[in-house]
């Protein structure tokens, strides 16, 4: 029995699969908005449940390239920030997970990701209208009482988000984006973000049965599709100016949440 037996896929299924795992590797070197647009291609190929527990090994080894390729450009206290608030997050979003059906899934997701778009657009636009358009370039400028409470309730979506259905790369996006990231620094920083609470989520994701020998097959089917766009988001990083790189990311969590919710 081969594996588009085993899951029921059609080869059109597979092949969608197959540039949803390329996307992955390209949103982590380019656009990570781009990951979207892959989890709401796997939720609809796939059982929304069953689908984060195949995508979350694409996403480490997504991850691992993204590491080697931008490893000089993190931002530590912006990651030491961060993390208890997204534990407390992966916790919710393992006790979601165990009440909720693969519909109220998709819905929540999708509606989290398009609140965190108008949020991050909404908080640009005031800084503008301030006329504060640099006050946020130094992700330093995030340790005031303001910037702690924001790094918190975006660290605790991103935890929950990324735990019910690899969604918290948006979350995120929209936290580093408001804090000012310029294109490598967000990569960067990003990439070590991600590479450690995916690897802390495999645990959660093996004890509700979301990783098991079958979804492990599918994956040694589809990683090899990471490499080449993981490569191919490495070339077109450079050749993305800041403001459109922005903008990429943005569209693509829109894109990403309106699938969730329409599917």
């Amino acid at each position: 029995m081969n594996t588009m037996t085993l899951w029921h896929i059609t080869g059109w299924e597979f092949a969608a699969l197959a540039l949803a795992a390329l996307l992955v590797g390209f949103s982590k070197t380019a656009v990570s908005g781009a990951n979207t647009v892959s989890l709401a291609i796997f939720a609809a190929v796939l059982p929304a449940k069953a689908s984060t527990g195949v995508l979350l090994p694409l996403l480490i080894a997504g991850d691992v390239l993204a590491v080697l390729t931008y490893r000089r450009h993190a931002h530590w206290p912006t990651l030491w920030r961060l993390f208890p608030a997204v534990a407390a997050g992966v916790v919710f979003g393992t006790l979601f997970l165990v009440w909720a059906d693969d519909g109220v899934v998709r819905t929540s997701i999708g509606a989290i990701l398009l609140l965190m778009v108008g949020v991050t657009l909404w908080r640009r636009r005031a800084a503008e209208a301030a006329d504060e358009p640099g006050a946020a370039d130094d992700p330093d400028a995030v340790v005031t009482r303001a910037g702690r409470i924001k790094a918190r309730s975006y660290g605790v979506l991103g935890g929950f988000t990324t735990m019910v259905a690899n969604a918290g790369g948006p979350v995120m996006s929209m936290y580093l984006l408001s804090a000012g990231f310029r294109k490598l620094g967000f990569l960067g920083t990003s990439a070590f973000f991600f590479l450690i609470v995916n690897l802390a989520k495999v645990p959660f994701s093996a004890s509700l049965g979301l990783i098991d020998g079958r979804s492990l097959l599918l994956d040694a089917a589809l990683v090899a599709f990471v490499v080449p766009g993981a490569l191919l988001g490495k070339w077109a990083v450079h050749r993305i100016n800041q403001r459109l790189f922005e903008q990429l990311v943005i569209a693509a969590t829109v894109v990403g949440g309106l699938q969730l919710l329409l599917n």
